[in-house]
């Protein structure tokens, strides 16, 4: 690196007023801490990194053996012991307990629509709940793009659509999505991973998101490189920051600016992560005195019990400490803002979820008895889905916890 301190910052994620300095010129050329390239993608550095990571094989192997639907149930499984262990009942009966509920959770009308168009990605993360990977080939396909939009331009309380994956922007559709549900009128939101913006072909991405005045919502767990490699993978922060200055550069997070740039925080552990507030106050001062990197809003985002974060706790023997600070954490005050109550999440074969984590765990949307899950092919308009049931489970517990997940 060539910058003195540069080692201790990296471990210790404190970055000194000289470190900054360096940060700064170093980054002025055009270069960042690991000569990030835009030229060269992210993927195969991934992959390489999947191969080498025991977690990852253990994982691969299991799916092989059993299919995902048992391990899905086996994971259930598991945070169910743990509450058993606990004392403590499945979500709505702990609710119905605390005198938070007197009757079952129901949808309201539907103000955001989330779409997940596919789980390709060119990032790994340990904390991911849908496990997206350079490995992953599900995606969502064209004639379900336009039922997609066909549904949203019946469904007028719908204000935003907000496309996620894996990296959503990699999926064929991204683009058809956008400029359709720009056309109705709705706020379009970007569930960015940022590394994407340098991947090969990719450079039509930034001036793309512009000219539609897309929402990012940038996932950027720390502000230290250590923490997010670690999270991420290796190379993650460097061409993250690339990514930021780039989304600056564009007009993204300036002052009276149209284009929007927030950010989102999840914990690199089994803890909740702190209040928003005083959060953003960290990031806003680190990362513009570090890189002049300025965005609009931070997010705080509880890691959920389930998929590879799940599977991380049950390893280390952590599971069930983890669900006793949730159920200790439980904060009546979130459950008026919880996504299921106003957001529909579409999966990239056109199942309908009541959330991204149901979605994970391929709990599909509350059906009359005998009938088959519902799909977004069937739908006419969301309006139809008011007042529907939710479908809750026993990892809604992390959605309820401290400032919640929503």
């Amino acid at each position: 690196m060539g910058i003195p301190g540069w080692s201790t910052a990296v471990r210790t994620g404190i970055w000194s007023p000289r470190i900054r300095y360096g940060m700064r010129t170093l980054l002025a050329r055009g270069l960042s801490s690991n000569q990030a390239d835009s030229g060269t993608s992210l993927i195969p550095q991934t992959l390489l990194e999947m191969e080498h990571d025991p977690e990852f094989r253990h994982t691969a192997k299991k799916l092989r053996e059993v299919g995902q639907r048992r391990l899905t149930v086996e994971e259930r499984r598991r945070r169910r012991r743990a509450l058993d262990v606990l004392g403590v009942p499945d979500f709505e009966p702990f609710l119905r307990q605390r005198g938070a509920l007197t009757e079952s959770l129901r949808r309201a009308a539907v103000d955001t629509l989330q779409l997940n168009v596919g789980l390709y990605c060119n990032q790994a993360c340990t904390h991911c709940h849908v496990e997206s990977s350079p490995k992953r080939t599900e995606a969502m396909g064209t004639e379900l793009v336009n039922q997609v939009l066909r549904v949203l331009a019946a469904s007028p309380s719908v204000r935003t659509v907000d496309i996620t994956g894996g990296a959503p922007e990699m999926n064929p559709g991204f683009r058809q999505l956008v400029i359709g549900a720009r056309a109705l009128g709705k706020e379009v939101i970007d569930r960015c991973n940022l590394t994407v913006m340098l991947e090969p072909e990719m450079q039509w991405l930034g001036p793309f998101l512009v000219g539609h005045q897309v929402r990012v919502v940038a996932s950027l767990p720390c502000y230290s490189q250590k923490n997010v490699d670690t999270q991420r993978g290796n190379q993650v922060f460097e061409r993250s920051i690339a990514a930021l200055r780039s989304l600056n550069d564009l007009g993204y997070g300036a002052e009276g600016s149209p284009l929007k740039l927030d950010l989102v925080y999840n914990p690199g552990g089994a803890f909740l992560p702190p209040s928003q507030e005083s959060l953003k106050e960290a990031y806003t001062k680190e990362l513009q005195e570090a890189f002049g990197i300025r965005f609009n809003d931070l997010y705080t985002i509880t890691n959920m019990p389930i998929k590879r974060f799940a599977d991380f706790l049950y390893k280390h023997n952590r599971l069930q400490e983890y669900m006793q600070l949730l159920i200790d954490s439980f904060n009546p005050a979130t459950l008026d803002h919880l996504m299921c109550r106003s957001l529909v999440s579409v999966g990239h074969d056109g199942k309908l979820y009541d959330c991204d984590f149901n979605l994970a765990l391929a709990s599909s949307m509350c059906t009359p008895a005998g009938e088959e899950p519902r799909s977004i092919w069937k739908l006419q308009s969301l309006t139809q889905l008011e007042n529907n049931p939710i479908n809750t489970g026993n990892h809604c517990f992390g959605c309820t916890a401290g400032m919640g997940s929503s």
